[in-house]
């Protein structure tokens, strides 16, 4: 397409979906954020079937300038993303005008896949990659173009289905069922362990969609800076006295990638130093240009200076590390530096591939050697998880509050032989910040990450969305339980310096705790606002799969359920299948996310508010149940904070009826046994 990229040419492209012409062959920008290459894991016949696999996109006569192609990205890269067809026109959230399509789901759909891969949004945007080092969107560009082109010619009565990543085509369905259903990674459990992700992946079969990578719903790292807050808020509460202030304490902590990154914007909003460290130069420098870190160190000496001096002055300040977290940990104890919360979020679901990288190798060594020499990087990987459980164990011994954040970094450290263990030895002796915060004093309770984006690109949309939540906070708080007021203050805090924190990276969206009455309460607003004219385009509602009720992951999001079911995955399996037909937009279940392959299933949704009575009825419905799905389940689980949220819900729904558990006095069974 020749010319300036005008918006009729930007739908002229979407419509073509695979060009009629064979494009020419592109170069990998010098100056972008790559992604790490892949371990050659493929025989001969499986790199043949990888290629076979990749060519059936295209008609035979450009087979073999493509299979060539094909065979050396394999080879070079570790996978075929067929660069050669990413679109010429710049990617990012446009205004739903923009997108050719016949309906305003699809476009909204259109819309946040494209946020997802906006390269200030996206951390190897090149390969589909939107963060943790593997959570892509489509595993090739193929794949993007022929989902966009079903999008945009898609009607209301046809559902698109999406196979890891590969849309299998548009269905007929009708005006009630999901626009999109989306899977990710749902291998046979006997063939979900990391080296099952590698090969298949190479295969082109399947996919680690992350989250919300895979599913749409990446806002940027606000998408966590809301939950991070309370996280770190909450644990400060936890080690502080009540008239204390966390200005002055330090956060250790390390991570500066896509959701890691919202660490020392969160510090910052909680008021205290926050260090973080961070091996990629580039990633560091990235959020740094976004404001998100405040001061950015490369010698460990300076960082300690500095890190006194912020003490000294009780500064509230966030302090990146472009250097290896265990040597921070280690100096820290060196210099009797008291450090009052400690945590970790490097990508440890991803140990072998990006997520992690160990002490004493730079940034670019260890990306050599764990393509190269894989077992030897596995190797010093662990070793480095032995050194740095090592030095955290020092300082814990002094005080400091340790919390696992939902990385795995427990679960890795006790698979290298670190000293991670309690005394039982079954027990990690650190608790997941969902045990001790998350847990009981938000998803408990049916607080969770709610999510919408103004489709109209407008930031007076996404301002007076705020306001209009703000409002509803503020009206719920006067008649709310005692048992959430601590919940509903901070999520009206939240809401409220929002637009002076500059959360927004890509679309114009925003991230709000909220339980059920609340989202529906906010949604509905919304919807009215939209059918009014104060709202200018359709709204999109979402959630982080890190929630309530959609994802089950037993070292993360239902690490304190203790009835023995946080290894089963039936409530998120019910979470997706129930959305689908209470009225939601868009669907997606995953395999993996966070804590790594092969360990969570978790589940998502889109839905887009119109100002419709249509859309009133379906975000009625699908909230209500979307949140109370999980705490149900939560309850039957004897928690004792869901067990109140559920009855609440019951005297307030007596349509819902949810089975309720008879406590067992802890007496009775010492006698039995």
């Amino acid at each position: 397409m020749n010319g300036p990229m005008t918006t009729e040419n930007f739908k002229a492209q979407i419509l073509q979906g695979i060009p009629k012409e064979l494009p020419i062959k592109k170069t990998y920008p010098k100056i972008t954020s790559r992604a790490p290459k892949r371990r050659d894991i493929l025989s001969l016949e499986e790199k043949k079937l990888a290629i076979r696999n990749a060519l059936r996109y295209f008609p035979a006569d450009w087979h073999e300038t493509l299979g060539k192609e094909f065979a050396e990205e394999l080879n070079t890269l570790g996978r075929i993303y067929m660069y050669r067809f990413k679109p010429d026109y710049a990617i990012h959230a446009r205004s739903i005008d923009a997108y050719p399509a016949k309906t305003a789901q699809a476009a909204s759909i259109m819309l946040m896949i494209q946020n997802n891969l906006d390269p200030k949004v996206a951390q190897h945007p090149e390969e589909l990659i939107t963060y943790g080092g593997n959570g892509a969107v489509f595993q090739n560009w193929a794949q993007y173009l022929i989902t966009m082109q079903y999008l945009a010619t898609m009607t209301a009565e046809q559902t698109l289905h999406i196979y890891s990543g590969h849309p299998m085509g548009l269905f007929p369905s009708s005006k009630e069922a999901p626009r999109v259903v989306v899977t990710n990674g749902m291998m046979i459990p006997n063939y979900s362990k990391q080296n099952d992700w590698e090969k298949y992946n190479a295969l082109g079969v399947t996919q680690y969609g992350q989250m919300t990578a895979g599913s749409y719903m990446y806002i940027g790292p606000q998408g966590i800076v809301h939950g991070t807050t309370i996280t770190v808020l909450n644990a400060f509460r936890k080690v502080l006295k009540n008239d204390e202030s966390a200005k002055g304490k330090i956060f250790l902590t390390s991570g500066l990638g896509g959701m890691s990154g919202a660490q020392t914007k969160a510090g910052n909003i909680a008021g205290c130093i926050t260090i973080c460290a961070e091996v990629n130069k580039a990633a560091a420098e990235k959020r740094h240009q976004q404001g998100w870190v405040n001061e950015l160190l490369v010698d460990l000496d300076q960082l300690t200076k500095r890190a006194k001096q912020a003490m000294e002055r009780n500064e509230a300040v966030s302090l990146g590390y472009i250097g290896n977290i265990v040597e921070v940990w280690e100096k820290f104890d060196q210099e009797n530096l008291f450090i009052h919360l400690g945590s970790d979020q490097t990508s440890l679901h991803n140990p072998w591939s990006g997520g992690y990288y160990p002490v004493g190798l730079t940034f670019e060594e260890s990306n050599l050697l764990m393509r190269t020499q894989p077992e030897d990087f596995k190797q010093k990987v662990q070793a480095s998880l032995r050194r740095q459980v090592s030095a955290i164990n020092k300082h814990a011994a002094k005080g400091t509050y340790f919390f696992d954040y939902g990385n795995a970094f427990l679960l890795e450290a006790s698979r290298a032989g670190a000293d991670i263990m309690a005394n039982n030895g079954k027990d990690f002796r650190y608790s997941s910040y969902v045990q001790d915060i998350l847990g009981p004093m938000c998803f408990d309770y049916g607080f969770g990450p709610f999510r919408w984006v103004c489709t109209s690109g407008d930031p007076m949309d996404l301002q007076n969305s705020d306001d209009i939540a703000l409002r509803t906070m503020e009206e719920m708080l006067i008649t709310a339980p005692p048992e959430i007021h601590q919940q509903m203050r901070d999520n009206i805090k939240w809401i409220r310096e929002a637009a002076s924190n500059n959360l927004v990276v890509g679309s114009q969206a925003r991230i709000l705790y909220a339980d059920a009455e609340g989202r529906t309460k906010i949604a509905e607003a919304f919807n009215n606002a939209i059918k009014s004219g104060e709202i200018t385009s359709p709204i999109v509602l979402g959630r982080d799969h890190h929630d309530v009720g959609g994802t089950d992951s037993p070292f993360r999001e239902t690490s304190n359920i203790y009835d023995g079911s946080r290894f089963t995955a039936d409530m998120a399996i019910q979470n997706v299948i129930g959305d689908s037909f209470r009225g939601a937009t868009w669907v997606s279940i995953h395999n993996g996310g966070g804590v790594g392959w092969g360990e969570v299933i978790n589940g998502g949704f889109g839905l887009v508010l119109d100002g419709s009575e249509d859309a009133s009825r379906r975000l009625k419905s699908m909230l209500f149940y979307d949140v109370n799905n999980g705490i149900s389940r939560r309850s039957w689980a004897r928690n004792k904070e869901a067990i109140f949220a559920i009855k609440r819900e019951m005297t307030r729904t007596p349509e819902l009826k949810v089975t309720l558990p008879n406590l067992v006095e802890d007496e009775l069974l010492e006698r039995l046994f």
